[in-house]
């Protein structure tokens, strides 16, 4: 049977597909594509696939366009978004063969859908950690870069956890008076405050950031209750760190963070931590730290014990279109 490709523009029934896939992020629910598309001044098409009355999957596709020449992205560059693409749905349960079968015309559906309504130049994926086989995406001509992160596994006991970190970070956590510190969640104003700190500090190395405020509170705004969260540190009621996350699903993604590196206490350390114990009080089973890719701040990241793992970029384009968008990535 054939898999009819449709878009699906009803928030709830979009929803509904999504909640119903182990291979969906945040990022992937109708609330956070309708605030993307509110700040690309993209067009979103969010493609479902249906077999019969199955649902197959999704893959949310935005458009933008520069005068005549249109791209696809999913997700679009500039937001800091940190994986999209497609996610299959009963899939779960399906031996290899048809599986791969499954996904193989699902993909090739979408991106049939993709060529007639949009037409791109240069066609830009970034998939999740989650969505593991891009091989139909491979086979169909795009280029594949293999990218990096760090996941740690929370189904151990909080002592366990704590065991496994660096002895640095071990010590930082349990050796800090818990007195000269408070660790709350926050709201608007410290979303705000966290953005305008990360804007200082890429200012300051020269290195683009082109989120802002507005689209971060936004996105805080629209999703459910507790889906985005941003864990504060204070001394002496001074607001000294932030760290924003994302959560669904069995997984919670730290996603934006800073801390004073003039503060009196190990600010990111003792954030993380609070990240990973209420995280897995939660249920969430696995904190993804959300990028292993450069050199510095993979180092941190690997205090905490985490498994390395990978996820895939993946473009194609006219050659005009690839020189182009290689010479933006140089430029970033």
């Amino acid at each position: 049977m054939a898999i009819e490709i449709t878009t699906i523009h009803d928030t709830e029934e979009w929803n509904e597909l999504v909640e119903q896939s182990t291979q969906t992020t945040p990022f992937h629910r109708a609330e956070a594509l309708e605030t993307i598309t509110a700040h690309t001044n993209g067009e979103l098409y969010p493609f479902a696939g249906h077999k019969g009355q199955e649902p197959v999957g999704v893959f949310p596709m935005f458009e933008l366009s520069k005068g005549p020449v249109s791209t696809a992205f999913s997700p679009p560059p500039d937001l800091k978004i940190s994986y999209l693409g497609p996610a299959l749905l009963n899939h779960t349960k399906q031996k290899q063969r048809r599986r791969q079968k499954t996904n193989t015309r699902f993909v090739r559906g979408c991106l049939d859908e993709i060529d007639a309504r949009i037409d791109p130049k240069y066609t830009h994926f970034r998939t999740s950690i989650l969505y593991s086989d891009t091989r139909p995406l491979i086979w169909s001509g795009f280029e594949p870069t293999t990218r990096y992160t760090y996941v740690v596994d929370l189904s151990a006991s909080t002592d366990d956890l704590l065991a496994a970190f660096s002895s640095d970070a071990r010590s930082n956590i349990t050796n800090t008076d818990p007195t000269r510190y408070s660790i709350t969640e926050g709201g608007e104003a410290e979303l705000i405050t966290t953005i305008n700190r990360l804007q200082d500090r890429h200012a300051e190395q020269g290195v683009s950031f082109k989120i802002t405020p507005d689209f971060v509170v936004d996105l805080w705004r629209q999703l459910p209750d507790g889906m985005c969260r941003i864990y504060t540190c204070r001394v002496d009621g001074k607001l000294v760190g932030g760290h924003i996350t994302l959560e669904a699903g069995e997984t919670i993604y730290g996603w934006q963070s800073w801390g004073d590196r003039n503060a009196e206490v190990p600010v990111n350390d003792l954030l993380d931590w609070e990240i990973v114990t209420t995280a897995r009080d939660r249920g969430h089973r696995q904190y993804d730290l959300v990028g292993a890719n450069n050199e510095r701040i993979s180092k941190y990241k690997a205090k905490f014990a985490p498994e390395l793992q990978t996820y895939q970029t993946l473009e194609t384009g006219t050659p005009v279109m690839n020189m182009v968008s290689e010479l933006y990535k140089r430029i970033r």
